[in-house]
């Protein structure tokens, strides 16, 4: 039986040593290489398809990097549980295992798809460990920069540069509303919700999305934006990118205030501090249904 959002065991520790994560980092950077970089802006129509409608696609490169991560994994973790999106595609079951599983890792091999078969260079490379779904460990990788951002629960969040240079990370300090940057997938929304959010759109700088949670995040923890709202709760966009804002000095949850896990379903919304959010979730509380 699946553990309850009140149940979770506490994650008591980071997971992985040092030696770890540089076998996950240059995991991700061979199957950029391998898989990802030779086939973009190369693809064929047959080399992509359509899941669950047209801004939904799946190319060869996300199903290529996906078996070559998994399979590393799989190599240096032989006990996690590794749930992949293109693995959920095909059998959702697999989402069942997060909430019990003391290590899982969760794989997006091409986050932001629809910009890589179109051949704009925002994507990137998604891995989130988690402890009975609490993200523990976060890493973003950018395979145009050969870059990525990290975090994990002992280890503020930092860029890390292809030749091994860091960089620490800090969110943006607090502003006022009619000064703020954000994103939110409002394509994901349905056509009321999405008029709510329209009317709310004066009393921001700017609100759009990247199509690209990878980048988005990346802004967020780098300080040049101040909230990302998610709202499709595919748990490999999202987990690493919590843990990683957090650790940035942001914070995160879900807009009803309950804590993110990778089992949550509504909106999430990550802000560069904690007043930021607080803003934010009044501005957007609406959306939040009524008990």
């Amino acid at each position: 039986m699946s553990a309850t959002n009140a149940q979770l065991p506490m994650p008591v520790s980071a997971p992985f040593s040092a030696a770890q994560k540089t076998t996950i980092r240059n995991l991700v950077r061979r199957a950029a290489r391998a898989e990802i970089i030779p086939r973009f802006r190369k693809l064929d129509l047959g080399d992509i398809n359509e899941k669950a409608g047209p801004l939904d696609l799946v190319t060869d490169a996300d199903v290529g990097a996906e078996a070559m991560i998994t399979r590393g994994l799989q190599i240096a973790f032989p006990n996690a549980v590794v749930v992949g999106e293109e693995a959920v595609a095909k059998d959702e079951t697999l989402l069942e295992k997060i909430a019990d599983a003391e290590l899982s890792f969760l794989v997006d091999p091409v986050d932001g798809t629809w910009n890589f078969a179109k051949g704009l260079p925002m994507f990137g490379t998604i891995i989130a460990a988690c402890r009975f779904g609490r993200p523990v460990f976060g890493l973003i990788y950018d395979p145009m920069g050969d870059d990525l951002v990290e975090a994990d629960l002992n280890t503020p969040a930092r860029q890390i540069f292809s030749g091994g240079r860091t960089n620490a990370l800090a969110t943006c300090p607090p502003k006022e509303r009619k000064d703020m940057i954000g994103y939110f997938h409002t394509s994901l929304l349905k056509a009321e919700a999405k008029s709510f959010v329209g009317s709310k759109m004066p009393e921001l700088a700017f609100l759009s999305s990247l199509r690209c949670a990878a980048h988005e995040y990346r802004l967020l923890a780098q300080g040049a934006i101040d909230f990302v709202m998610g709202v499709r709760m595919t748990p490999w966009d999202h987990a690493a990118g919590v843990l990683i804002c957090q650790k940035a000095g942001g914070h995160s949850a879900m807009l009803d205030g309950r804590e993110y896990t990778a089992m949550e379903q509504g909106f999430l919304l990550s802000a560069a501090s904690e007043a930021v959010w607080n803003d934010v979730a009044k501005l957007f509380e609406t959306l939040v249904p009524k008990s």
